[in-house]
């Protein structure tokens, strides 16, 4: 095999051992690490910690903000308060208890309510595969099972559109808020999308999986399908795309003037004053945020809730052991807030086509009017702005692996720098092209900035999206999507994107398209992708070494989406990558020390008895069960379970 070198060197006389040593000289040099590692060198650098990404802020806070730490302390009380729902036990933190994200596992289906037509519009599935109320197991999971874990073409032995996700509200229709109540008035409906065990209703799961609320300042936008936009309006999630948003601004005490407001790196904003009004997730039916406003401004903050006397951010006003802060809503809002945002005493008329006017005085003293105070009507302004900046402290960015790369070279094993360098890799793992950078996710404010779109197999999409085959595009079109003004929600779809490298126009795909989640604590944040099908790390694995659930992916019109690689991965490279996916733990997030510790909760928790019988309870509807999460300091508490844990 080695003839040309053996005659060359027999020609110089070189003796025959030396030829063997020659040989194995030459094989050390071409098997030696510098060229083991030849294509190492081409391979992205290994993500720097997290702590080298500064913390996204709104360019304009101070216009707003006049007490940023006081802001803080208000969107604390927000996030976590059980007032906020139209039951008056739902809060933002209701579905983000857990590391940032939701472990429940009872009653937590959605049968499928994303499904859409080929032609986009909605076709909503409301056959449960697994039933309301249902207590899951890991033998449900993962809920698309494949006969060969490792081929995406192989014949299902279980397939279940059904998705694990988050259970909120009854379903009820909204009439007014009640005088020192935080429960609304409501009128209960039947359930007419499939929320009932023997004609009682439940309360209905929204129709994608909780992603943690933890690092998720860092994303460009929120939310799984990128509604939530990066510039906050200050009345809903969708920044300048709607035309009509304003807030009123206060010249004086006696003069208020409309004016539309755009804030920038304001996502989690946008994502706050969403899920109060949805009702699926914490609303009755038809509820405004001035009706919110109306019914918190005059209420004690976390009335029905105990706060720590060490809590990290509200100690200073808990009063332990009774329920509650020593501070109104109203007294936060003036303490954290410019008073041009809420000092005027004229007031602010709704009409029915949703327009507002100026009107001089009350007119009207009852709770269902639809004149509210300046401070009323500006109540999503303050409410989005004060949650992002209390969310906005909920970094997780020491983690072994941020310590590692920080110098500490004892941080994590062998196994696990063995685990990022495949990650890494552009021959195996390739995971970074997608989970980009130091927040491991190409959805980054960092990374959407510098390049809005993305261009791959020659075909154009917005940056840190991606349809990775969890289940057919049709099923949830996510960014795919139009918003309600009849955009797309797309930026790719939206605006001109580069030439291919052929230099013809890329074909741009969208439909079925995700948020790429950043990694941090994922082995605490079970179940998982959009549809909560998997509860494993290992399933995850196996799910992007055979390249997705599906052998083809296809948008509505027909069109093909270059599926993932197959990567078919050895035992012992998923036994590094996941060895390194759990170095992305933050100590602190396990066990809720601050600024990841929080007041006390009670969390709905299904029903009594299953998906075939439950029990009566108030007004008609199941009767419900709670779990209790105790308040926590800043020095954190015992671990909670994860999903399916014993």
């Amino acid at each position: 095999r080695f003839s040309p070198f053996k005659s060359v060197i027999l020609s110089m006389n070189i003796p025959i051992f030396s030829i063997r040593t020659f040989i194995v000289f030459i094989c050390i040099i071409l098997l030696s690490p510098v060229s083991m590692n030849a294509q190492a060198d081409e391979d992205p650098a290994r993500p720097p910690s997290l702590k080298t990404i500064p913390v996204p802020e709104p360019s304009n806070l101070e216009r707003f903000v006049k007490n940023k730490q006081m802001a803080i302390v208000l969107g604390k009380a927000l996030f976590w308060d059980m007032q906020i729902g139209s039951d008056g036990v739902t809060a933002c933190a209701t579905c983000h208890f857990n590391a940032g994200a939701d472990n429940r596992s009872k009653n937590q289906i959605n049968p499928g309510f994303s499904r859409v037509h080929t032609d986009g519009s909605p076709a909503p599935d409301h056959h449960f595969d697994f039933g309301p109320n249902r207590q899951l197991a890991m033998s449900d999971f993962p809920l698309r099972e494949l006969s060969n874990p490792l081929d995406r073409a192989s014949s299902p032995i279980r397939d279940s559109n059904d998705v694990v996700s988050s259970q909120g509200v009854f379903s009820m229709l909204f009439k007014s808020v009640k005088p020192r109540s935080p429960v609304d008035h409501v009128e209960f409906i039947d359930s007419d999308d499939g929320f009932q065990v023997n004609q009682i209703n439940v309360r209905r799961v929204e129709p994608r999986n909780t992603p943690s609320v933890i690092n998720a300042v860092f994303n460009f936008r929120n939310f799984l399908d990128g509604r939530a936009q990066n510039e906050f309006n200050g009345i809903n999630n969708w920044g300048a795309r709607d035309p009509n948003a304003h807030v009123y601004r206060a010249l004086s005490a006696t003069r208020l003037q409309r004016e539309q407001i755009l804030i920038d790196n304001a996502s989690l904003a946008s994502t706050a004053v969403a899920p109060p009004l949805n009702p699926l997730e914490m609303s009755a039916a038809n509820r405004s945020f001035p009706a919110i406003g109306r019914k918190l401004l005059t209420a004690r903050a976390l009335a029905r809730q105990k706060v720590h006397p060490r809590d990290s951010v509200l100690n200073e006003y808990s009063r332990w052991p009774q329920h509650g802060l020593s501070a109104s809503y109203a007294e936060l809002v003036r303490a954290a807030f410019q008073p041009e945002w809420w000092q005027a005493s004229k007031r602010i008329r709704v009409l029915d086509d949703g327009n507002t006017q100026i009107v001089d005085e009350k007119r009207h003293s009852n709770h269902a009017s639809r004149e509210f105070s300046q401070m009323e009507y500006n109540f999503s302004l303050f409410f989005g702005l004060a949650t992002q900046l209390y969310m906005a402290t909920l970094v997780a960015d020491d983690t072994p692996y941020d310590r590692f790369m920080e110098g500490d070279n004892t941080a994590i094993s062998a196994a696990a720098i063995r685990g990022v360098d495949l990650f890494r890799s552009q021959t195996r793992g390739r995971c970074i092209n997608c989970h980009e950078g130091a927040e491991l996710t190409g959805a980054s404010v960092t990374r959407v900035k510098a390049s809005p779109t993305r261009i791959r197999d020659g075909q154009a999409f917005d940056r840190g999206y991606n349809n990775i085959g969890i289940r057919p595009s049709a099923e949830d079109i996510a960014l795919g999507g139009n918003d309600p003004f009849g955009q797309p929600l797309s930026y790719a779809r939206a605006m001109a994107v580069p030439n291919c490298p052929n230099n013809e126009p890329c074909p741009i795909v969208a439909d079925g398209f995700f948020k790429v989640p950043g990694l941090r604590n994922v082995a605490l944040t079970a179940p998982y992708f959009h549809n909560g099908g998997v509860a494993k790390l290992r399933d995850v694995l196996d799910l992007y070494s055979r390249g997705g659930n599906f052998a083809e992916l296809t948008q509505l019109d027909g069109s093909v989406i270059m599926p993932l690689n197959v990567l078919f991965n050895s035992e012992s490279e998923k036994d590094d990558l996941e060895a390194w996916l759990h170095t992305l733990t933050d100590d602190r997030v396990r066990n809720r020390q601050a600024p990841f510790d929080h007041p006390q909760i009670f969390l709905p928790n299904g029903h009594p008895g299953d998906e075939t019988q439950t029990s009566i309870g108030l007004f008609g509807n199941a009767a419900d069960r709670f779990i209790e999460i105790p308040a926590v300091g800043r020095e954190g508490g015992k671990p909670l379970k994860r999903f399916l844990e014993e």
